[in-house]
């Protein structure tokens, strides 16, 4: 039993007694005060025995005859039975009061027990946790508890699912990261054994270097970037944004992009609103998805781009004619390092969706991916519109 069961048994054993020798104790008094009012009884008028024969059968034995009383009669004496005379002092009761004693004491060990074991089992649960142990769940059926609890308890299986995915997250994002870095350093440690071993390349050899670093230092403020919005480092969104208007910035610089591939970026919807936050995030968060819309889309194909009004959010379209993306696959996209199909053999390293999807969120919005029927995917944004921008409205 454990310090906790200690300390509520002897509360509630306590209480009891307490409770007891309260109640006790007013019966006591009740008691008292009968006792001191009968002795008054003679004084009070029309109390006393009225005058006349003494009676035949009183206490102390046979009394004598009254005068003129028949002789011819018998004497009957029965004695009392042995013990205190119904009259007498009373003594105390000592059974009943060793029996309540007893029935305190299991009932204060019963509901100290019934009220710590859920505590106990949380305290078991914390260690777990800090163990290592992501698995341990407390549901309410183990607490047995239909209160606050059982709420507890609850929270606690979400805090221990949450510590579980991040902690696995950070597994999986310390070895992604570490394999991406791993084959610009193998290429680097090449491109140094050729310049040694064949002089005359030694530029071919340092225009090499020199990508595969660009290509680390890129990855490294990726990496950076992501973190800061993960963390909620991304400073203040409080300037005002025409959406619209950046979103034309966007596609004009798209449209340059896509002309490699003979592709045609058209822009759409006449929707109008500002939103909270800051330009260079959400430039970034839809530069990413236009840009990754371009690299997957078929040749000669079209790329389409609009803003639209849904109630009190503007949303964002981005869709493209590529081969789209599995339907297993629509929320893991949105994952560090997740690439599919050839996206492996780009340049990219999967956290340009991911880290749109921290921006936008940043700003109060969400993202959604989904396939086309005719084929491409389909990614849509939706930020809140300004408060500013509803009230002159």
């Amino acid at each position: 039993m454990g310090r906790l069961f200690w300390k509520l048994f002897l509360a509630i054993f306590l209480a009891q007694l307490l409770t007891g020798w309260g109640v006790g104790f007013l019966f006591w008094l009740e008691h008292a005060a009968r006792q001191n009012q009968s002795p008054n009884m003679a004084s009070v008028p029309g109390s006393a025995r009225p005058e006349g024969p003494p009676p035949a059968f009183a206490p102390g034995g046979p009394q004598p005859r009254p005068p003129g009383a028949s002789t011819n009669t018998q004497e009957f004496q029965r004695p009392f039975p042995p013990g205190p005379r119904p009259g007498g002092p009373r003594g105390l009761p000592w059974q009943p009061a060793v029996i309540g004693l007893i029935a305190s004491l299991l009932f204060a060990a019963l509901l100290a027990r019934h009220l710590s074991r859920p505590i106990v089992g949380l305290s078991k649960a914390f260690k777990d946790v800090a163990g290592g142990n992501f698995d341990i769940r407390l549901a309410r059926n183990k607490l047995h508890w239909q209160d606050e609890l059982s709420d507890l308890g609850e929270e606690f299986d979400r805090t221990a699912a949450q510590l579980k995915m991040l902690v696995h997250n950070q597994r999986r994002l310390l070895h992604d990261v570490s394999h991406e870095v791993r084959s610009p350093l193998a290429r680097m440690q090449l491109a140094i054994d050729l310049a040694r071993q064949q002089p005359d390349k030694t530029p071919e050899s340092m225009a090499r270097l020199e990508r595969e670093a660009g290509r680390i230092d890129h990855l490294v403020e990726e990496l950076l970037t992501l973190s800061r919005l993960e963390a909620g480092a991304c400073g203040q969104l409080d300037d005002t944004v025409d959406l619209p208007e950046l979103l034309g910035e966007l596609v004009e610089d798209a449209r340059f992009e896509a002309e490699a591939k003979k592709c045609h970026v058209a822009l759409g919807g006449d929707a109008q609103g500002l939103v909270k936050g800051r330009a260079d995030l959400l430039h970034r968060a839809i530069e990413n998805v236009l840009r990754n819309a371009i690299r997957y889309t078929t040749p000669a194909s079209a790329l389409s781009v609009g803003v639209e009004n849904h109630g009190e959010e503007l949303c964002v379209t981005v869709e493209d004619c590529g081969p789209g993306v599995p339907q297993s696959a629509l929320e893991t996209i949105f994952d560090p390092f997740v690439r599919l199909g050839d996206a492996r053999s780009n340049d990219g390293y999967g956290l340009g969706l991911a880290i749109t999807r921290q921006i936008i969120e940043a700003h109060g919005g969400r993202v959604i991916a989904s396939n086309r029927e005719q084929g491409g995917l389909r990614v849509e944004m939706y930020l809140p519109i300004s408060q500013a921008n509803t009230a002159s409205a």
